[in-house]
């Protein structure tokens, strides 16, 4: 049987694993899960961003979504706004937004419509574009937690947010928190981890490992010998630099990530409300450091800089070849890595710490069976994150760099995308095109990127009774959007409210 449990290492994914396991086995008094986090191993803590699902789970867990807001320094997340990530020399200054609301309005899809009359793809189909572009907040005061107006989702501090975990975790679910530092592991003939050894307390029995030790994958990687799969022939971005920078004067704080392309990657620029988190992501093959530095200089400006702690990140992009190997499982960045332009990071660890909390195996009998459907599951939606991430790069036109041009070079591009992208030269996307459940990236978030960017889908030939119903809810949308501009206030003024008051528990 399988009833003792160790989480090894803290930060946002351990402590998300720690609270799904933890919510799973509430009513079971039999399991204890244990986390176990170094005293001198620094958390990564650079996802800020998240997407709407994080709500779920969050919910689930029953965290008050005021505590996440007054503890977290967390702000609403309506959206990723893009900046020149087509070619200034063609469009001007350019930039489209990946809205978290559907736009398909109740299942219809206006994108052929759209293909038709042109414009900003996001205010054609979505009111919520409405809503962002006047900085406004997803919900009221009066609305409770995690109900929402809008779909939305955070920016919050990741440290401050693993310790909101790391309290819920213990006081809710009773798991217990160790400091220790894992050495090494013990295995029986079988090659399943018995123990782990640490170097305060000894030996340590469990029955399943999960490792969450980061990019060091300690456990699944250093010690369990599952290979690294690299995926830099596909994604090029492998550095970057991050800093927190205060605000100098009163904060206009935007309800969505800013995601800015440069030469040779992009910036991240999120706002929570004690500073902003700011990171130049760029590929060392196309840009040397210095410039990096020089880039990021004057995007945040040179004297505030100088005073400021830049923290130099290697990203090594790409994924273990399988995720779960006898009784130990890696979730996070010991998973693998992909940049953070989607706010990918938060978003796999939840999804696998849920995943794994629904197909937990009962004992050693089941553990093969639920591993290889466990590994067949997180590999094709690691697959099609990959897909969707490097979507965002070679339907681009710039043409100011190599980085560009060779995002274009087919070799780099996974043949499931350039397939799809054939197929969406002649069609618009459709739900069949998305056959899993395990996407994580659905129609939607295609939609969204595909068509901000201009895609060249051929316009399609409209059938009368599609036309008068699309140009119907074409204009539903825009009196929605008038309605939702009169009915919901500034960004601003919910966050102090939420200070002053807070929000309604449910």
């Amino acid at each position: 049987m399988i009833r003792n449990i160790a989480v090894v290492g803290g930060g946002t994914a351990g402590w998300l694993v720690a609270n799904h396991l933890g919510q799973a086995f509430r009513h079971l008094p039999d399991y204890q899960i244990t986390l176990i986090e170094s005293p001198s191993i620094a958390t990564i803590g650079v996802g800020e961003g998240t997407v709407p699902a994080i709500r779920y789970s969050l919910k689930k867990f029953g965290v008050s979504e005021t505590d996440l807001f007054n503890q977290c320094d967390a702000t609403f997340k309506h959206s990723i706004h893009f900046i020149n990530w087509l070619d200034r020399n063609k469009h001007g200054d350019n930039g489209y937004h990946h809205l978290f609301s559907n736009p398909l309005l109740r299942g219809l899809d206006l994108t052929s419509l759209w293909l038709q009359q042109g414009g900003d793809y996001a205010s054609f189909v979505s009111p919520q574009a409405t809503v962002v572009a006047a900085k406004l907040a997803p919900k009221l005061i009066t609305t409770a937690e995690y109900q929402c107006t809008v779909p939305y989702a955070y920016h919050f501090d990741a440290r401050k947010f693993a310790g909101l975990l790391h309290t819920n975790a213990t006081r809710s679910f009773q798991v217990k928190y160790l400091q220790a530092d894992v050495t090494d592991i013990r295995t029986d003939e079988a090659g399943f981890i018995t123990h782990l050894m640490t170097a305060q307390h000894g030996a340590l029995a469990f029955d399943f490992v999960v490792d969450c030790t980061g990019f060091q994958a300690s456990l699944l990687g250093e010690k369990l010998k599952i290979p690294f799969q690299s995926c830099a022939d596909q994604l090029f971005t492998d550095t970057a630099l991050a800093v927190q920078v205060p605000y100098s004067q009163e904060p206009q704080l935007p309800p969505y990530t800013l995601a800015s392309a440069h030469q040779a990657g992009w910036i991240w620029d999120i706002a929570l409300t004690s500073r902003r988190g700011v990171g130049f992501v760029y590929s060392s093959a196309h840009m040397a450091e210095e410039k990096a530095y020089q880039k990021l200089e004057r995007y945040v400006g040179k004297s505030e800089l100088a005073a400021l702690s830049v923290r130099k990140i290697p990203m090594r992009v790409g994924r273990r070849a399988k995720f779960w190997h006898k009784n130990c499982v890696a979730i996070g960045l010991s998973q693998g890595f992909v940049e953070p332009l989607e706010a990918t990071a938060i978003l796999l660890a939840d999804f696998s710490a849920d995943l794994l909390s629904q197909c937990f195996p009962a004992d050693r009998d089941e553990m093969n069976l639920v591993a290889e459907r466990f590994n067949q599951r997180m590999v094709h939606a690691w697959d099609r994150v990959l897909d969707f991430i490097k979507l965002h790069y070679c339907i681009s036109d710039r043409t100011d760099s190599d980085f560009w041009h060779d995002n274009r070079e087919p070799a780099s591009i996974p043949e499931s995308l350039q397939q799809k992208l054939a197929l969406w030269r002649n069609h618009v996307p459709t739900r069949e095109d998305f056959f899993s459940k395990f996407e994580v990236f659905d129609l939607e978030n295609y939609l969204y990127v595909l068509y901000g960017m201009r895609y060249p889908t051929k316009k399609p030939l409209l059938r009368s009774d599609y036309q008068a119903q699309a140009e119907l809810a074409a204009k539903q949308v825009q009196q929605q959007a008038m309605a939702l501009t009169a009915e919901l206030g500034l960004h601003m003024d919910l966050l102090a409210k939420i200070k002053q008051y807070g929000l309604q528990r449910l």
